[in-house]
């Protein structure tokens, strides 16, 4: 059984980043672990934590709830760019 805190990080609708995070995982294992064969990975997680952490911040400033958008609606902000 997973933890709460495990479950909140699978769940798509708390965790924006969860395909990056995922994809770096499984290029640790693909290559024994060698970050440096993962750092694009990385990166693409960075830039997703970055980007929604700023979305997040901007709606918390608007007193927009909940702070993080639903899976749905992330989809269609990142489909409007």
């Amino acid at each position: 059984r997973m933890s709460r805190h495990a479950q909140q990080l699978r769940d798509h609708d708390i965790n924006p980043c969860v395909a990056e995070t995922d994809a770096s995982r499984k290029c640790m294992d693909d290559n024994n672990s060698n970050k440096d064969m993962c750092t694009a990975y990385f990166l693409k997680y960075k830039n997703c934590r970055k980007f929604w952490h700023n979305i997040m911040m901007q709606r918390r400033r608007n007193g927009v709830k909940p702070e993080m958008p639903s899976a749905e609606e992330r989809k269609k902000m990142l489909e409007s760019m």
